[in-house]
């Protein structure tokens, strides 16, 4: 299988919780959900092992993805800029 790429929003909040969505992307296939609930809402591609081993990347690593949502810079992100660039 080719890289996984992840992408990931900064924190919103939707009917008083606080969450943060996530792609996967790798080729053509394709995954997207939100954490902290870590589920996957849109699978395109992926199979249903690889989609399971995606929600278990984001259980084992919520903390740290956490960390990544609160430091994205939502005017970077419009503008299509990563963190740090």
């Amino acid at each position: 299988m080719e890289e996984v790429r992840l992408d990931i929003s900064g924190i919103s909040e939707k009917d008083g919780k606080k969450r943060a969505y996530v792609r996967f992307s790798c080729g053509a296939c394709y995954a997207e959900g939100h954490i902290p609930e870590c589920e996957l809402t849109e699978v395109s591609g992926f199979s249903d092992e690889e989609t399971e081993a995606l929600k278990s990347y984001l259980r084992e690593n919520l903390a740290e993805l956490k960390k990544r949502a609160a430091a994205v810079n939502p005017l970077n992100a419009i503008m299509g800029r990563r963190a740090g660039e």
